[in-house]
């Protein structure tokens, strides 16, 4: 399903997915041919909206529209925009439409998102609402058991991977500190500059001209050498 965003996971972390994935193609199994119970009031369900995305204007959308309309979208709202864009017209207008009880469809995953952050948290917001989400092509459909708990595993590995990234970001700035290494830009008045701004104003020269010859302005030579030191 997400393994062409291979990438994004740290190994420990696609070991954990892969066991997810397993542990749910195990339990499909058992269950496949199993009938499930009529649920009273089954006949008012929501509506399906579609939902279908390219990322030039080039690209085209029949392939996905086709797929919607096939499996019953009353309406689907479209985007020729990246998936990287918060800003997106046509999702924005698809949500508008969404009621509770209703179904926001795709035909792939990355459709919604090109993120599993985005993902994860768009989904999230939907459900909130009382939506449901479902994508054809990864067979993953929220309004189903197997299919929240498809995101509640994929919204952990998020949070996993992200305090991973803040745990990695802390260790390489931790070495680079014990090599002497701070971040932050290059300091422009180095230890040799500032020893020569502070010959060149005790020997008269004026302060514009000073830092007009060590390449700094003169409120940046002032922060390094106040008048007080040289006066």
């Amino acid at each position: 399903m997400l393994l062409r965003w291979h990438s994004t996971f740290s190994k420990p972390t696609l070991e954990c997915y892969a066991q997810f994935v397993t542990a749910k193609t195990s339990s499909e199994k058992k269950t496949a041919g199993k009938k499930s119970p009529v649920r009273a009031g089954s006949k008012d369900k929501g509506l399906l909206i579609g939902y279908a995305r390219v990322s030039t204007q080039d690209q085209n959308l029949e392939l996905q529209t086709e797929a919607l309309q096939k499996i019953g979208c009353k309406k689907i709202f479209e985007d020729r925009a990246s998936g990287s864009r918060a800003e997106r017209v046509g999702l924005a207008q698809a949500r508008e439409n969404l009621r509770a009880g209703d179904t926001l469809v795709v035909w792939k995953l990355d459709r919604l998102g090109r993120s599993v952050k985005q993902l994860v948290d768009l989904v999230g917001e939907l459900q909130k609402d009382g939506v449901q989400f479902r994508s054809l092509t990864d067979s993953i459909d929220t309004g189903t058991a197997s299919g929240r708990f498809f995101f509640h595993v994929m919204a952990s590995l998020a949070e996993m991977e992200r305090e991973l990234i803040v745990e990695r970001t802390r260790a390489g700035l931790e070495v680079a500190r014990q090599l002497g290494r701070t971040g932050g830009r290059t300091r422009l008045m180095t230890e040799s500059k500032i020893k020569a701004a502070k010959k060149l104003l005790a020997s008269g020269v004026p302060a514009r001209d000073v830092a007009r010859n060590l390449g700094v302005s003169i409120p940046t030579l002032y922060r390094w050498l106040p008048a007080s030191t040289h006066s």
